[in-house]
């Protein structure tokens, strides 16, 4: 069997303890959050089968941990320059790039995300590759709602999603869980 060998490195969020996962080359390979560290494992494990995933304490890529500070910090447009590399299928893997285009402040429904790639009623099936994403808040999963403009499920927690969104200018109504953008 195959062994993957990436470096595993815990870093500092407004909204919890990051686990970023990184390979030999600098390229991003996993983002979850320290209290889904199970869910992480097990994503790897999901992305590339039949081959052992090593993880190996060390440091996040300065180009990496970098980008990620200054987009807390409020630069939102930098996540789209870091390099990634997912396993995954290449439905999975179709989905994740074309949430990658999903500007910061805007969000989509799983509905017109799938009509966007060509596959008009395939909202669950997007819904469930969105599902599986491992590298969070750069393969920007949290930006998909409902179709009805709701909060929906967030693998995260939430109180991430609607933290991270409200970051990027999305704001929930009051009283109600519709979101609306407030960047123009």
């Amino acid at each position: 069997m195959q062994t993957l060998a990436f470096t595993l490195d815990q870093i500092p969020s407004p909204i919890g303890s990051m686990l970023v996962v990184t390979d030999a080359v600098g390229q991003l390979r996993a983002l979850d959050w320290e209290d889904y560290e199970a869910r992480l494992l097990r994503l790897l494990r999901l992305q590339y089968p039949g081959r052992a995933v090593e993880l190996t304490r060390g440091a996040t890529p300065a180009a990496i941990s970098g980008t990620l500070a200054a987009y807390f910090a409020g630069e939102l447009s930098g996540l789209s320059t870091l390099t990634l590399e997912t396993g995954g299928t290449a439905f999975q893997r179709e989905v994740w790039s074309a949430l990658r285009e999903i500007p910061a402040g805007q969000t989509l429904s799983y509905g017109a995300l799938a009509t966007r790639l060509g596959r008009t009623g395939a909202a669950r099936a997007v819904g469930l590759a969105n599902g599986s994403n491992p590298i969070g808040i750069v393969v920007p999963c949290h930006r998909v709602i409902g179709a009805n403009a709701s909060l929906t499920g967030y693998g995260g927690g939430m109180h991430r999603k609607q933290w991270l969104l409200e970051h990027e200018g999305v704001l929930q109504e009051r009283g109600a869980q519709r979101l609306v953008s407030t960047r123009r």
